[in-house]
């Protein structure tokens, strides 16, 4: 069980992550390289953000422009170096680089409807215009807070799996626009009154989705696992894993529904249609059951 089996990269002690694992265990051997750690597979997360967040903007634009400052568009739990909050920034800004391109051209570039692949290639985020809102991020690794500042110059909370799942959250958003940071203040469902149902909606701070890259995997014990993604469950709308293989299982009850990108319908939790595989690295989306 690793972030990824291939041989580390520069930052990660020179040997395979199934080996370092194995020798120092998980949480010893990311306090050794939490500041210089480095995820091999980063081609194939960007890949699979790109499709996800395309064909997300896609479908669920009416609702994503909406979105206020006082929201948290991603949330990066257990970020690592960033590699999840890279791609999206890339993704945001080629977006708005495209719509911009297009106003001054007059004509519509290819990007503007996007495949979907689903092993190799290439694809361009999708076109964003004006109705696309101004992005907050938020992140959390106990361990790669360093490694993530680093990179791309925002804060990081210093929280673990553990500590999410009891409620604890980041202090602070930041804009991918102008770096402004915003207090993160949350609203738990279950003590919002049906009188005011639309207001946490549309009034209150939720995340719309939360990223997860080469890391959930790293739950072993079930129980941990559920009482993590019941909590988050109660906070975001979506739920994207990305990690070397298939796991680890959620299960109906956990707050969470498996979503099929390709159809945008719920689907069974042990069908893999609607995931994606690009450059070896899987993705799946889930939808929570709470908001």
């Amino acid at each position: 069980m690793s972030r990824g089996d291939r041989i580390a990269v520069n930052g990660n002690l020179s040997t395979s992550m199934r080996n370092n694992y194995g020798e120092d265990g998980v949480a010893e051997y990311y306090l050794k390289v939490g500041s210089t750690y480095r995820n091999p597979h980063y081609p194939g997360i960007r890949l699979c953000l790109f499709s996800w967040l395309n064909r997300w903007w896609q479908m669920e634009q009416t609702s994503i422009s909406k979105i206020t400052l006082d929201q948290i568009m991603l949330f990066d739990l257990a970020c690592g170096y960033g590699e999840a909050t890279v791609a999206f920034i890339e993704w945001c800004n080629t977006g708005k680089m495209l719509y911009r391109e297009q106003r001054t051209s007059g004509t519509t570039p290819a990007s503007s409807l996007p495949p979907v692949p689903r092993r190799k290639g290439w694809i361009n985020p999708i076109i964003l215009g004006p109705e696309f809102p101004k992005p907050q991020i938020a992140a959390t690794d106990p361990f790669t807070t360093m490694a993530y500042n680093e990179r791309t110059n925002y804060p990081c909370a210093e929280l673990s799996f553990e500590a999410i799942a009891e409620g604890r959250m980041p202090e602070v958003s930041v804009s991918i626009v102008d770096g402004s940071l915003r207090t993160i203040v949350l609203s738990d469902p279950s003590e919002t009154s049906n009188e005011g149902e639309q207001d946490q909606q549309i009034g209150t701070q939720l995340i719309e989705m939360v990223v997860c890259s080469f890391a959930l995997h790293l739950i072993e014990n079930p129980s941990s696992l559920f009482a993590l993604l019941w909590q988050l469950s109660m906070k975001a709308r979506w739920l994207v894993i990305l990690a070397p293989h298939k796991k680890p299982e959620i299960k109906n009850g956990w707050g969470w529904n498996k979503w099929n990108i390709d159809t945008w319908e719920e689907c069974e939790m042990s069908h893999s249609v609607g995931e994606l595989l690009l450059e070896r690295v899987h993705c799946r989306v889930y939808r929570s059951t709470n908001l």
